[in-house]
């Protein structure tokens, strides 16, 4: 069983939703489709479930290609963000509702229904209402709705996004253990990056009706494609700081000038040594990665503390040097006042450089 979307493009008038995308995703592949909102990553599902019905492409499903045919006639499963459960049944007549346009036996019915209740810890509450329900609860019928059938994908459309921060986590690890045992292509939507980076086995980061990067979620974080996915994905944001090149040594050692005055020799990819000296770029390092320095040191900014979030175990510091915001985690244990002068350091091999098209240079291997 595969999904595959070839040049799928989904026109509202004069308005492109989804921009000629192309997209795989394998037999048992747990895949997100990662964006801000309006990117159309939820028109690209209703596509693959025909409840919108593409402008131009195709989307296959085992293969088939599908475009004209109903979503009854598509047998795939999904899972709306608003849980849409019939508040007159009861937990047990929801998870068996669409068995019966199967027309399967009562005797099936009730095995499938056993089986997701047990999978799903829904037992105890077979025989009561939606209304009688708790979010978490009525997250996991609207799943098991889902799953209970034997479709040829799962498609989720933001699951967790009505939910608490504990219940979250919790549905986070449930779903994902219940999608490992399925063996079917499944799609998640979400605009959560700890959903998807959590959850997915690949994700596809859309923008404006395109996607900008398919990758594991490893990937996605430590080697984004262009300045969109580095910006949008981690928390707190990765400093993007813009600079122009002076020089370079071409073993990947090169001098940095910034707004202000101040320029710094730093460890990059080797590169940089494709651009010419006066070229524009722009930095990217992860707050977790800037190393803060009490006292001067060779090839530091000079910056100043302007706030400090404590964060448990670790501490959120934005710095600003007159001319740009600067973020920095570090352990609880470092000392951080607001208004201090600290001085901070890029470690070597942990710098991004994005060219003025935005998008990452990297050597090839």
């Amino acid at each position: 069983m595969t999904i595959e979307l070839k040049k799928l493009t989904k026109r509202f008038g004069t308005l492109t939703a989804v921009d000629a995308i192309d997209l795989n995703v394998g037999d048992g592949e747990v895949l997100c489709l990662l964006g801000p909102s309006g990117c159309g990553k939820t028109t690209t599902l209703r596509m693959v479930a025909g409840l919108e019905f593409a402008t131009e492409g195709d989307v296959l499903l085992a293969g088939k290609r599908v475009n004209d045919l109903a979503p009854r006639d598509r047998n795939v499963a999904m899972s709306f963000q608003f849980y849409a459960l019939y508040p007159s049944l009861t937990v047990a007549e929801n998870l068996a509702y669409p068995l019966y346009a199967e027309k399967l036996s009562a005797a099936e019915i009730s095995k499938r229904v056993a089986q997701v209740s047990k999978t799903l810890q829904l037992d105890g509450i077979l025989k009561r209402t939606p209304g009688q329900l708790a979010e978490g609860e009525k997250q996991r019928v609207a799943v098991g709705r889902s799953i209970i059938r034997d479709p040829k994908c799962f498609l989720f459309d933001e699951p967790l996004s009505r939910l608490d921060v504990q219940l979250r986590e919790e549905m986070r690890g449930e779903i994902k253990e219940v999608l490992q045992d399925l063996s079917r292509p499944t799609v998640i939507v979400t605009h959560d990056q700890l959903e998807a980076l959590t959850m997915a086995d690949r994700i596809a980061v859309m923008r404006d009706g395109r996607i900008e990067q398919v990758d594991t979620p490893h990937n996605v974080f430590q080697r984004p494609s262009n300045l969109f996915v580095a910006g949008f994905i981690g928390t707190p944001q990765m400093n993007l700081v813009p600079a122009t090149l002076k020089g370079s040594d071409g073993a990947g050692i090169a001098e940095f000038a910034f707004d202000g005055g101040q320029a710094l020799k730093i460890q990059v990819d080797p590169a940089v040594s494709q651009l010419s000296p006066g070229a524009k770029v722009t930095l990217g390092i992860r707050p977790r990665n800037l190393e803060i320095c009490q006292d001067p040191v060779e090839d530091s900014l000079s910056t100043k503390i302007d706030m400090v979030e404590p964060m448990g175990a670790e501490t959120l510091a934005h710095m600003n040097d007159g001319y740009r915001d600067l973020r920095v985690v570090t352990d609880w244990r470092v000392p951080l006042a607001e208004g201090d002068h600290v001085h901070l350091r890029f470690p070597p091999g942990v710098t991004h450089i994005f060219t003025e098209d935005e998008q990452v240079l990297r050597s090839a291997t």
